[in-house]
């Protein structure tokens, strides 16, 4: 017998097991607009009263359905109820400007748009052949006395989602999961953080980001309680751990630094402890950071490597026996790598020391761009465009994206690794390394430096500090002091921009 594999499984799951649970917390900015607690019932429901509603409308099967929404209830049930209705889920950064939503939402083909309310001002302008302000006007569009049309040919190779990659040096291209994709993700991401239903997980990460890195989907089928938390903010998230009994949660190494802070100035003992599993992915976490998650939170950190385009998971790296009799530091140096493969993925690099990879929740392909399809997925592998390296236990570790690996002198040099020794500085509480051009070297490994606040230190002091910790070579030859350092809304640093003002005489980032 073979059954389809698709997102339908995870509601249809809930509702049946856990229908009486409450399975969604809402917690906008606006308590007026909230759904407040609603059961896993009452999403299942809904999700059939947004079917009939998108039925009586004329969008149908394979129709494009995108959502500009901070984190919300109604982003939770979209992505559950468009693809299992046979539709495709269009979720877009809500960071973006307007000119960039028109241009998913046009390069998609959506048939419908939704704003938040929020957001509505700015995107005013971008238009579809149907769009609702997500609120009273959404509500409108559900029809509860009418049974929706069934998903006549549920096909797993069908695309569920098309998520757009964050753009940083072109146009977003839209990555198709599919319903295979997703559901391969979500099961072996819970199997590998042995989610069941006693969890609570508290939604930090961007749900627009790779569906929430598929994590609703697998809270869902186990009957997890979800409280989709709409803004991120350190004190905030302590707050959401300490009232619904939180224990898990994902994001960038950001997220985790901004409740670090926080943390410092909570009044009493940090919630949580010995209790959260954090799943961090997004850019390589210094160690430093990954000690100090454990010790000053009481919080288990376990790491994920993977892109948009592999829904995301690749990699996982979790505190295993092994590590148990290491000190603080080792087991932070440890936990500080990608990981090994998830069940079902393979991994290799090439002659170029690119990180390659194969299994089932690599992308069926990018929307409407064959050309590119097919250059990631040459050879039967996806190619990540990342620097790395897998050690004789099959752990994977970043190096960088392979254009951030500066070459100086004939050497290789891992931006990382600069940044890893500059972070164990006690002032340092941003970093990007960079290479710039130099006539000498070729490039040079410079640093861009945000101090903590009330922290001094001299580009002398932070170079000598990295000669110490690293050959010459490798530390900075220049180190200049920011304000801040641009970031993507996954927490990713934008590096493109950062070399911009080195190189804009020439005609390539590298020497």
């Amino acid at each position: 017998m073979r059954v389809p594999l698709t997102t339908c499984d995870f509601l249809d799951r809930a509702e049946l097991v856990y229908g009486s649970r409450t399975g969604v917390v809402d917690e906008p900015a606006q308590p007026a607009a909230s759904l407040g607690e609603l059961s896993y019932a009452d999403v299942a429901r809904r999700g059939r009263a947004l079917q009939a509603g998108l039925d009586a409308l004329g969008v149908g099967p394979g129709e494009r359905v995108a959502v500009v929404s901070h984190n919300s209830a109604r982003l939770l049930e979209l992505l559950l109820a468009v693809p299992s209705s046979g539709r495709v889920a269009v979720p877009v950064n809500f960071r973006l400007q307007p000119a960039e939503v028109s241009y998913i939402v046009e390069h998609s083909g959506a048939s419908m748009l939704l704003v938040d309310p929020e957001l509505e001002p700015a995107l005013a302008g971008v238009t579809a052949r149907h769009r609702f302000v997500i609120g009273p006007e959404y509500e409108d569009l559900l029809r509860y006395d009418t049974e929706p049309r069934p998903w006549a040919d549920p096909d797993e190779d069908a695309t569920a989602t098309i998520n757009y990659t964050s753009g940083t040096t072109a146009r977003p291209k839209g990555v198709q999961m599919t319903h295979r994709n997703i559901w391969v993700n979500a099961v072996t991401f819970g199997m590998h953080m042995q989610v069941s239903d006693r969890d609570v997980y508290l939604h930090t990460l961007p749900m627009f980001h790779c569906n929430g890195w598929g994590l609703p989907y697998t809270m869902a089928g186990v009957g997890a309680r979800q409280v989709a938390l709409r803004k991120v903010d350190g004190a905030e998230i302590l707050r959401r751990v300490e009232q619904h009994g939180v224990t898990m949660m994902a994001g960038a190494p950001a997220v985790w630094n901004a409740v670090l802070d926080a943390a410092a100035t909570w009044d009493g003992e940090v919630p949580g402890r010995d209790r959260v599993r954090l799943v961090v992915a997004g850019a390589p976490p210094p160690s430093r950071t990954v000690a100090r998650i454990e010790a000053e939170l009481g919080w288990e950190f376990n790491q994920i490597y993977g892109l948009t385009e592999t829904a995301p998971l690749l990699t996982i790296n979790r505190p295993r026996a092994e590590y148990d009799g290491l000190s603080a530091e080792e087991r932070a140096k440890a936990l500080s790598r990608a990981g090994v493969p998830a069940l079902g993925t393979r991994l290799r690099t090439s002659d170029s020391g690119e990180v390659l990879a194969r299994g089932n929740t690599v992308l069926a392909g990018y929307w409407e761009n064959p050309d590119a399809s097919a250059e990631a997925l040459e050879g039967g592998w996806f190619h990540t465009g990342d620097g790395g390296t897998i050690d004789d236990a099959a752990y994977l570790t970043i190096s960088d994206r392979k254009k951030d690996v500066i070459i100086t002198g004939g050497e290789n040099v891992s931006s990382i690794e600069v940044e890893d020794a500059l972070f164990s500085h006690p002032a340092v509480a941003e970093v990007a390394v960079i290479g710039a051009p130099d006539e000498k070297w070729g490039e040079r490994v410079t640093a861009l430096v945000v101090l903590a606040e009330g922290e001094q230190a001299t580009e002398a002091e932070l170079i000598a500090h990295c000669k110490a910790r690293m050959a010459g070579y490798k530390a900075p030859k220049r180190v200049e002091f920011r304000d801040g350092i641009p970031r993507t809304a996954t927490g990713k640093i934008q590096k493109f921009k950062l070399r911009e003002a080195f190189w804009a005489d020439g005609e390539r980032q590298v020497n």
